[in-house]
């Protein structure tokens, strides 16, 4: 069973939210949908799901075009990051609902209802209605409902946003499994790059209503083919810096340069933008022929082990993010150094011309 879309797109009041799209997702994997707020993600969702129709394209599901079918029909499962339970109704006959509704027998949904109910650690509250739950646990609820629908396509719209750290990690591990093994299509939409990271899989990045790259997750992660795919799989955003080849070197400014080694070799003499990502930048010189740039620290963040230092370089806002709890004075000139191996080259439209060296070797 595979989920195709072909020329997919959704205008709602003359505001297209989703740009013609092909997409096609293959059983027993695992597909993330990655990018900010408002990017598309949930529109996408609702037209795999079938809760939207959309205005052109076509949705194939197993090779059959469902485009105009109801969302009840498809064998879909759909969970929020704002659960939805039936508040009349017992933990133990939330989980059942759909069980019952395809009228399988008592024995196979008690089996199935307290298997998922160990998995989500709500074994003890079966018998509870889910307002007498905390609110991590009503959203532990509605995914062990959606864990016993065996469904074809399981789409799960940021699960678990509202859930304790240890328990996210639990399910970000084990819930793949489970619905991979039963062959379903798995559909996860998220904002945080590292969410995507740890899930694996593929991963569709979204950018204002386009799919911008869709492949292996460390792929898109490691070799970007633009430069707003790169700025997506990145947290905090991707650093840009405009940039000149000539000869055999490269010119980053600050009457900085680097050898045009490697891959950057082949490039042609011009003017190119360069990319790299937050934690390649460094307040100490670590590397033999690193990169020294003079900016104006404007904020720290510290996060506990970590810290996010943002600069205003020549007019451009730079992230860095450094280990360790640093004391720095605000408003102060900093230098910052960044290893030429941790550098992405994109041409002026922002399309790849080269990777970083170490993504390729990694």
């Amino acid at each position: 069973m595979s989920l195709v879309l072909e020329g997919v797109s959704t205008v709602i009041n003359g505001q297209t939210h989703i740009y013609p799209t092909d997409l096609e997702l293959s059983s027993g994997t695992m597909n993330v949908l990655l990018g900010p707020t408002l990017s598309g993600k949930t529109s996408l969702m609702r037209v795999m799901a079938g809760l939207d129709v959309p205005t052109t394209g076509r949705v194939i599901w197993g090779g059959k075009d469902v485009t105009g079918m109801r969302v009840q029909d498809r064998g879909v499962a759909m969970v929020y990051q704002q659960f939805i339970n039936y508040p009349s109704m017992t933990v133990y006959e939330n989980i059942a609902s759909p069980m019952r509704l395809l009228g399988q027998s008592k024995s196979q949904i008690d089996e199935a209802v307290k298997k998922a109910a160990d998995l989500m650690k709500l074994s003890r509250f079966l018998d509870r209605k889910p307002l007498e739950l905390s609110g991590g646990q009503q959203q532990r609820c509605a995914l062990a409902r959606a864990l016993v629908k065996d469904a074809g396509l399981v789409l799960l719209d940021e699960p678990l946003a509202n859930l304790d750290y240890k328990l996210r990690e639990e399910l970000r591990a084990e819930i793949p499994k489970i619905f991979e093994e039963a062959g379903s299509i798995f559909v996860y939409a998220t904002t945080e790059p590292e969410e995507a990271l740890l899930l694996g899989g593929y991963t569709a990045a979204m950018w204002e209503g386009k799919i911008t790259q869709f492949g292996k997750t460390p792929t898109v992660y490691r070799q970007p083919v633009n430069a707003i795919t790169a700025r997506v799989f990145s947290d905090p955003p991707m650093n840009f810096l405009d940039i000149q080849k000539s000869g055999d070197r490269l010119l980053f400014g600050d009457e900085q340069s680097a050898p045009a080694s490697g891959a950057f070799e082949e490039l042609k003499d011009g003017s190119y933008i360069a990319g790299f990502r937050p934690n390649h930048l460094e307040l100490e010189q670590q590397a033999p022929g690193a990169l020294e740039f003079t900016g104006k620290l404007n904020v720290t963040e510290i996060t506990g082990s970590e810290t996010f230092i943002h600069l205003d370089h020549h007019g451009e806002n730079w992230v860095g993010l450094v280990h360790g709890v640093k004391a720095l004075e605000i408003g102060a000139s900093l230098n910052v150094y960044l290893d030429p191996k941790h550098v992405y080259i994109f041409a002026q439209d922002g399309t790849s011309v080269a990777p970083a060296p170490y993504a390729v070797a990694a």
